[in-house]
């Protein structure tokens, strides 16, 4: 070993470069499993490894790194649901089946928080948090929204009566997701989701008629008019 001589700078590791997926993930788990309110930045700093400078630096706030986290979500599991929805190759009732055993078998994985991010996150909010109270509210709308076109799409397509009532349709098949994913939050397994998603597609031809009686019922009394 040779002296290092008098005065020379001491040899310095390079400074660690932020990454941010990797930052966006351990706060992704950190927030689905205890909530926007649940997690302080406290908790942030220490999963994620970065100092608090550097994660205002990068997200503002703590509900700038939320608002990001959520994209994250979006990027790596909605879409994944939605590529099943829509496969040109499924049919309409295909479709729905898919969509529903992926979202279980996504609720019950084991590797994630039990359970959707978005109704686990906006369970517990204060009434001072109304900024991502909305953001919430309207990836629920969203969600809504994504299922409407998909049945309206279909139903252009012959798939489903034409007088089904695709809003009402959409509605109830949110409701089911929502109620699955409190299941899984509160211990339910994915055989026991799976059993939903049968009892569902077994109720498949009652409910892709849902409206088309009530429509064929009042039709005549219209043209009547």
């Amino acid at each position: 070993m040779t002296d290092q001589p008098h005065g020379a700078p001491k040899n310095r590791g390079r400074p660690k470069t932020f990454n941010r997926e990797a930052a966006l993930d351990k706060a992704l788990e950190l927030f689905w499993r205890h909530g926007y309110e649940g997690t302080s930045l406290s908790d942030l700093v220490e999963a994620t490894g970065a100092k608090a400078p550097t994660l205002y630096a990068e997200f503002t706030n703590k509900e700038g790194l939320f608002r990001a986290v959520v994209g994250r979500y979006t990027e790596k599991f909605s879409g994944q649901r939605k590529s099943v929805l829509h496969c040109p190759e499924s049919s309409v009732q295909q479709g729905v089946e898919n969509y529903f055993r992926a979202t279980a078998a996504c609720f019950t994985d084991g590797q994630n928080p039990a359970g959707c991010f978005f109704i686990c996150t906006s369970a517990a909010l204060s009434a001072e948090s109304t900024g991502v109270a909305d953001m919430l509210r309207e990836r629920h709308l969203s969600q809504e929204h994504e299922l409407t076109t998909f049945l309206l799409e279909r139903q252009q397509r012959g798939e489903l009566a034409a007088g089904t009532n695709v809003h009402r349709l959409a509605t109830f098949l949110v409701c089911l997701l929502q109620g699955m994913s409190v299941s899984a939050r509160e211990g339910a397994t994915r055989a026991e989701l799976e059993e939903i998603v049968t009892t569902l597609m077994q109720q498949w031809p009652t409910l892709s008629q849902l409206g088309a009686e009530v429509n064929e019922a009042v039709r005549p009394t219209q043209e009547s008019l």
